[in-house]
């Protein structure tokens, strides 16, 4: 009987290469973790990486229950430090200041592409 014929079989592959999968995600955050953690010392993010690497599933499951909660503020705190500078460098971006949208309705106004009316229009609508 081939191993396909077999759905048991089939499931529980399914189920290890998933669990293979979850602790190797898992051991990828653990190691992002400790080397953002401003708080570790040098020495004690080598000590994390050894018992990463010679223990891993121990070392994974004592990093977790150890550190998770300062894992996930961490988490948080720069996910919430990149959506501001995101935010920063937007409106800095996006939004001109009144004087520079001014300055270029005067510019449409002196070329003729826009009439007086349509200028005075711009011109409030700026400075409300």
């Amino acid at each position: 009987m081939s191993f396909w014929e077999n759905f048991w079989d089939i499931f529980w592959w399914f189920i290890y290469v998933y669990a293979f999968f979850a602790f190797l995600f898992a051991l990828f955050v653990i190691i992002g973790d400790v080397f953002r953690d401003q708080e570790l010392t040098g020495w004690w993010k080598a000590v994390w990486i050894v018992f990463l690497a010679f223990l891993p599933i121990l070392s994974v499951l004592v990093y977790l229950i150890a550190r998770g909660k300062g894992m996930a503020e961490r988490t948080m705190e720069r996910s919430r430090r990149n959506q501001e500078e995101a935010d920063a460098y937007i409106r800095q971006v996006a939004a001109a200041s009144p004087t520079e949208e001014l300055s270029k309705a005067k510019a449409l106004l002196d070329a003729g592409t826009i009439s007086p009316d349509e200028f005075e229009k711009i011109k409030s609508s700026i400075l409300v």
